[in-house]
């Protein structure tokens, strides 16, 4: 193709590159230019245009957009008539977008005049989504590029196609721990049932037992009398190891582990299994959450009856970041950075409002440990962790406990109305929480062995998304403090009322509460009377 500048009277045949405007209208780019237009460009006084001259193997945009375009579409994908160079492709079925990415980078590595760009491959699209355009930039190009780009889109099949989602029976097998609550199961059925029916599939089991492998076994071989497609156990705990309990489960139905992990977050903890061709999928813990996951990319793919091994799972990693982060209007390079994958910012409450009846006359947060006041020891801990900011809650004796921490990175935040019970205080600090703040732990002001690492090892296990929104830590067994919370409880501390803290709430949100095990029984020792504060001191001197 020749391209440049011509004389208009010999512009007759050529495409015109440029709008021209006329006093009687005008000509558009891409306009082959006849015989009467050349003499109107003349008779308005135009003597030169921009416009291109095809060679004898060149091929018009359109045209060239249309061959690519039905080289490179496979089965459940329409094409739209091109214009300007550009041909669209379209989905004719609900479904995964199935897509040879190395064929389609040899494609585009052809030449610079010819483009062809997709939806992600494994994206879920709806009917008459658009799921490709091909774009050919110049007015043509050679018929050999042409060519040569068309030979690729029919390697082997289809360069993209659709594969629809067939209607599958799913049944779910939930084991279940001794104290927890039935509203986490069904909650996790609930949602399941909302997956498998956004991708026409149907939950034809909801099967709950013990956390023991005969018994998950025994479930799966009642789904399996339900005529199920695909298996799914979410266990009471989350899959460790592929001797775990579900995992075993599987096996001693007659099933075999097939992988076990995805490079997916959420979703690492997947175990992907096979009972006899069908396949069983122990899920992990986010998948009792609707936010999108690593289970939500195996359950559309086995949906659409596509392959899901080991080999697919592994290359699930480009794109594999899930983490939902919560963001706030922001101009626009603040934003950017906003929504990039961070740590949770947590602030830290500190409770140190109270009257102390327990402990006599005196204010046992300033009685002392270690050489400073009890209160002081618990801020210094509080400030070596990485919640931020401090906000202290102050009350009874309020002066003097603001004198025990000096120049301390402390915001102060008075509860008037202390005497009532601890609520008040709780909500107090609550309230004074940072807006762009995704939670709060909660720690005590006579908790003096409580350290900046146990309040980190909270921060790192807290992810709403994954169900684990209100973090405890445990030693032995036995919850203590403190606690960690997620922002969408705030509204619930705010009604709590009374001398008694959220232990109520922990129970009503089980299914979002998190375990940490600690190395040491710090987050389970409050000092609050005389024997208390001695035994301390005598621990410490032996």
């Amino acid at each position: 193709m020749k391209f440049g500048r011509i004389p208009a009277r010999e512009a007759a045949g050529a495409l015109l590159a440029h709008s021209v405007k006329l006093p009687t209208g005008g000509f558009k780019k891409g306009r082959e230019l006849s015989g009467d237009d050349v003499a109107k460009l003349l008779d308005a006084g135009i003597e030169t245009v921009v416009a291109a001259r095809l060679e004898p193997d060149d091929v018009l945009e359109d045209e060239a957009a249309t061959v690519v375009a039905e080289a490179v579409c496979g089965d459940n994908v329409s094409m739209t008539a091109a214009f300007t160079g550009r041909a669209n492709l379209v989905a004719e079925a609900a479904g995964v977008v199935v897509l040879d990415r190395d064929r389609l980078d040899r494609l585009n590595l052809v030449d610079e005049s010819v483009t062809v760009g997709t939806l992600p491959a494994y994206g879920v699209v709806a009917p008459k989504q658009m799921v490709a355009t091909i774009k050919i930039i110049p007015f043509a190009v050679p018929r050999a590029t042409v060519d040569t780009c068309a030979a690729i889109g029919r390697e082997a099949g289809a360069l993209l196609r659709v594969a629809p989602f067939r209607p599958k029976r799913v049944a779910l097998v939930q084991t279940v721990l001794p104290g927890m609550k039935h509203r986490i199961f069904d909650k996790t059925a609930e949602i399941t049932r909302a997956r498998v029916e956004a991708l026409g599939g149907a939950l034809v089991a909801d099967l709950r037992c013990g956390h023991d492998e005969g018994e998950v076994a025994d479930r799966l071989a009642e789904a399996r009398v339900a005529k199920a497609e695909i298996f799914l156990v979410a266990g009471a705990s989350a899959i460790v190891d592929r001797r775990d309990v579900v995992p075993a489960g599987i096996e001693r139905a007659g099933g075999r582990v097939v992988h076990f992990g995805m490079p997916v977050d959420p979703g690492n903890l997947i175990l992907m299994g096979d009972w006899d061709g069908a396949p069983v999928v122990g899920l992990p813990g986010c998948a009792r959450s609707p936010k999108l996951n690593g289970f939500d990319w195996v359950l559309q793919r086995l949906s659409a009856d596509l392959p899901v091994g080991p080999r697919e799972i592994m290359l699930m990693g480009p794109g594999g970041l899930l983490t939902d982060v919560p963001t706030r209007p922001l101009p626009r390079a603040e934003a950017i950075a906003e929504d990039a994958p961070r740590e949770p910012r947590i602030t830290a409450v500190i409770l140190a409002a109270g009257l102390s009846r327990r402990m006599g006359a005196q204010n046992k947060l300033l009685a002392e440990v270690d050489g400073m006041p009890m209160l002081a020891r618990v801020v210094d801990s509080v400030v070596a962790s990485k919640a931020k900011p401090i906000l202290v809650v102050t009350g009874h004796e309020a002066e003097a406990v603001r004198a025990a921490l000096g120049d301390r990175p402390v915001t102060f935040v008075h509860n008037p109305a202390f005497a009532e019970g601890l609520a008040g205080s709780v909500k107090a600090g609550i309230d004074a929480v940072p807006p762009n703040a995704d939670g709060a732990v909660v720690c005590l002001g006579d908790m003096p062995q409580v350290t900046g690492r146990h309040i980190d090892r909270l921060i790192a296990a807290f992810n709403p998304v994954e169900g684990r929104a209100i973090c405890i830590p445990t030693w032995q067994g036995r919850q203590g403090n403190p606690v960690l919370w997620a922002r969408r409880f705030f509204d619930e501390i705010m009604a709590l009322s009374g001398d008694r803290g959220a232990k109520a709430l922990i129970e009503e949100h089980g299914d979002q509460v998190a375990e940490v095990a600690m190395p040491d029984a710090g987050v389970a020792l409050d000092i609050d009377t005389p024997e208390a504060l001695a035994s301390l001191a005598r621990a410490k001197e032996t």
